[in-house]
């Protein structure tokens, strides 16, 4: 009797040793099979996190390319715009102050465009071939005018214009990083600032 007590002892910690086994085997499965979506989302944060880093470093390119496409636009759309308002003022303008001034905005520009095309055509950069909208709604509300109130209104016009011009050309010719675009801008602005001033004149006398 004391041998069958003592088989069945063993027995039964052979069986209570088998059924540890096999848990911690169903644990370590379990656990596995848990850490798998984990290092999966891992995996796709991770590419998410690359996908979002190129898009960002794209976004950044594509505003650098803007900024610098920024003076030949302004330029190229503000030198026209100068010719075009100098040629509808030069022959509706009643005021011979106001004429003579759109006479040269007309022959200064002119050449200003021809020297920023000229420059931009060694460059390979393609300029705008229009002027801006908010020119031509301009035009549109210079045409509308006659008299003396066209000529207040063109002056005006041109005394906004010129006060950026002079700011625009003025940040680029100290600040740009093409030293093209550097040295166009500073021998274009001392021109405009004889522009501004003279019709910061022309307008004070009609106040």
């Amino acid at each position: 009797m004391k041998k069958l007590a003592i088989l069945g002892m063993s027995a039964a910690m052979l069986l209570s040793g088998c059924g540890d086994g096999s848990q911690n085997t169903s644990n370590t499965i379990r656990n596995s099979s848990s850490n798998a979506p984990m290092n999966s989302n891992m995996n796709t944060n991770m590419n998410s996190n690359s996908m979002n880093s190129n898009m960002m470093s794209n976004v950044n390119s594509n505003s650098t390319a803007v900024v610098q496409d920024n003076f030949w636009t302004t330029a190229a759309q503000g030198g026209m715009a100068e010719v075009e308002l100098g040629k509808l003022a030069a022959s509706k303008a009643t005021n011979a102050e106001v004429k003579q001034f759109a006479q040269m905005m007309v022959t200064d520009h002119t050449k200003a465009n021809t020297e920023l095309k000229t420059l931009a055509a060694k460059k390979s950069v393609t300029l705008p071939t229009e002027v801006s909208s908010s020119h031509k709604s301009l035009m549109e509300d210079l045409n509308k005018k006659t008299g003396a109130d066209f000529d207040k209104a063109y002056v005006d016009a041109m005394v906004d214009d010129h006060e950026e011009d002079v700011e625009f050309f003025k940040d680029k010719s100290e600040g740009s990083s093409d030293a093209d675009v550097k040295a166009f801008a500073a021998k274009t602005l001392p021109t405009l600032q004889k522009h501004l001033e003279m019709i910061k004149g022309i307008q004070a006398k009609m106040k």
